[in-house]
């Protein structure tokens, strides 16, 4: 299906951009990506694996990430003044971005979803969860965490060296496809050049270095959801990889414990990426979650 765009979405009637494969009638599977990232950060092939497991998969670009609204506008993010408990600068949370979500979900006419959520895409997931949960099926939060200081957080000192995304194409994707390195997979295989072709349409399509950083302050200003994911009963997998640099596997650990009766997923080698040679195993493991869900919500 070619990409699509959804107009008035949501509370905030912004647009979004949107993709669907496989058959409307079969379970349908919201995939929700992180920071910074963009559906395409989804591989098409992974995509295509779900629907071979009978899913119906749908995969958006988030407010301030590709295709879908910006808000150039908005205040510069401070992080120094959020962390110290002043959220001016912060032009929105993650209940806005659970909202957008839902509000797509309106516009293609689906009353309930599989939520699968990746890094701060996870985070979104969890929040339609405790606010929405009339509207979710099942839950997958994959690399993420709860939101508590102190668990799931990222080894910063990697990444020092990179300094700020060049305005440039050709930087740019040199850019990204050595930040994207570092984040990755010790124990499987980096495709460069898979990651920069991938870094270059994300260029193409809409790349915005202040969004990500809205983005970023949207979960400081959400703060610990440990206590409103204590309530939830949904059926819920939780996958972490073991050697994750930018969300610690701690924070796995910590979202596994929180939601009751979920099943945790730790992936030897696995850092915050999506490896390849984990497709199989990632998508027939949630392909089999989602459809044992749908026997339990039936």
């Amino acid at each position: 299906m070619p990409e699509l765009t959804a107009r008035n979405v949501g509370p905030s009637g912004i647009e979004i951009a949107y993709e669907c494969f496989g058959d409307p009638g079969s379970p349908p599977v919201l995939l929700i990506m992180g920071a910074g990232a963009q559906m395409i950060n989804w591989p098409e092939e992974f995509c295509q694996a779900l629907v071979d497991r009978g899913l119906h998969v749908i995969r958006f670009d988030t407010r301030d990430a590709g295709r879908s609204t910006h808000f150039p506008d908005a205040p510069v993010p401070d992080f120094a003044a959020a962390l110290a408990g002043d959220l001016s600068t912060a032009s929105y949370t993650l209940s806005d971005l659970a909202a957008d979500a839902v509000g797509l979900l309106d516009a293609l006419g689906v009353t309930g979803a599989h939520l699968v959520g990746s890094s701060m895409g996870g985070m979104i997931a969890q929040m339609i969860a405790i606010e929405y949960p009339e509207r979710v099926r099942s839950l997958t939060s994959m690399m993420s965490t709860t939101g508590e200081r102190g668990v799931g957080e990222a080894d910063f000192s990697l990444f020092a060296e990179l300094g700020a995304p060049p305005q440039d194409r050709e930087a740019f994707v040199e850019w990204q496809v050595r930040a994207l390195r570092l984040a990755a997979s010790p124990g499987f295989a980096f495709d460069a050049v898979a990651a920069g072709e991938r870094a270059g349409r994300v260029f193409d399509r809409g790349y915005d270095a202040l969004g990500i950083q809205r983005q970023g302050l949207a979960v400081v200003a959400t703060g610990d959801r440990t206590e409103r994911l204590r309530s939830l009963r949904v059926p819920a997998l939780v996958v972490h990889g073991a050697d994750d640099l930018v969300c610690d596997v701690s924070g796995g650990r910590a979202t596994a414990a929180a939601v009751p009766g979920a099943d945790l997923l730790i992936l030897e080698g696995m850092g915050h990426s999506l490896p390849r040679e984990l497709w199989p195993e990632l998508t027939g493991r949630i392909g089999e979650f989602i459809h044992h869900a749908e026997t339990v919500t039936a």
